[in-house]
């Protein structure tokens, strides 16, 4: 049987993967798992919802992932009160020029962390549908695309589901994986704390990662 050679040299692509693992691992002790999760949605073009309780590190993770893939990253805090607008964007007049303007929302990123996703209703939560399948907004009849790479990175708590809104079924399809972040174990506590007392503060910790891949490249 003849030798057979991969077509692509994928080389400088596994050496990124572990770049990236290493510059989170600064930060992140005992999650190991999820970020080989988060890196595998990442390749694959898919969506990550993180379930556990508060204090587990899901938001500083996805802080942490977009700063070492430098990629545009923003937060959308769920509320009970946030609108499908306040995620997609709106149409402002502009009186100047008599016309109405797209103001783009806070989705149009590449990487989008949705905080406690199950705190809106389901009226914004299905704004969700088509930018997470699809890649883009519709709008008064006008389709954006956005920016790649694309990925949405949701949070919700597994306990106080008092004044949640269950996720439906073809919003949760939307997500590739559904990783559970546990509490780590003793060792790991103790690295935490130690990592805690050198950077003292989140800034110190966003610090301490660096880019190693960027979006061209991705």
């Amino acid at each position: 049987m003849e030798n057979l050679e991969t077509r692509l040299d994928l080389t400088p692509l596994k050496n990124a993967i572990d770049a990236i693992r290493t510059e989170i691992g600064k930060v992140i002790v005992g999650q190991g798992q999820t970020i080989d999760l988060l890196l595998t949605a990442l390749l694959a073009d898919g969506h990550v919802l993180l379930e556990g309780v508060p204090g587990v590190a899901k938001t500083l993770t996805a802080k942490l992932l977009a700063k070492t893939i430098s990629v545009g990253f923003n937060r959308i805090q769920f509320t009970p009160d946030l609108m499908p607008s306040d995620v997609l964007g709106t149409s402002v007049f502009i009186p100047k020029n008599g016309d109405f303007v797209f103001k783009q929302g806070p989705i149009f990123s590449n990487l989008v962390l949705i905080d406690e996703i199950n705190r809106a209703p389901a009226k914004t939560q299905a704004a969700l549908f088509e930018v997470m399948e699809e890649r883009q907004v519709t709008n008064d009849g006008t389709t954006y695309r956005l920016d790649e790479p694309f990925m949405v990175l949701a949070t919700q708590n597994p306990i106080e589901q008092e004044g949640t809104y269950r996720l439906p079924e073809a919003q949760l399809d939307r997500f590739l994986f559904k990783i559970v972040v546990g509490y780590p174990d003793t060792d790991a506590e103790i690295d935490i704390l130690r990592g805690h007392h050198q950077r003292r503060s989140l800034t110190d910790a966003l610090d301490a990662v660096t880019a190693v891949l960027s979006a061209e490249q991705l």
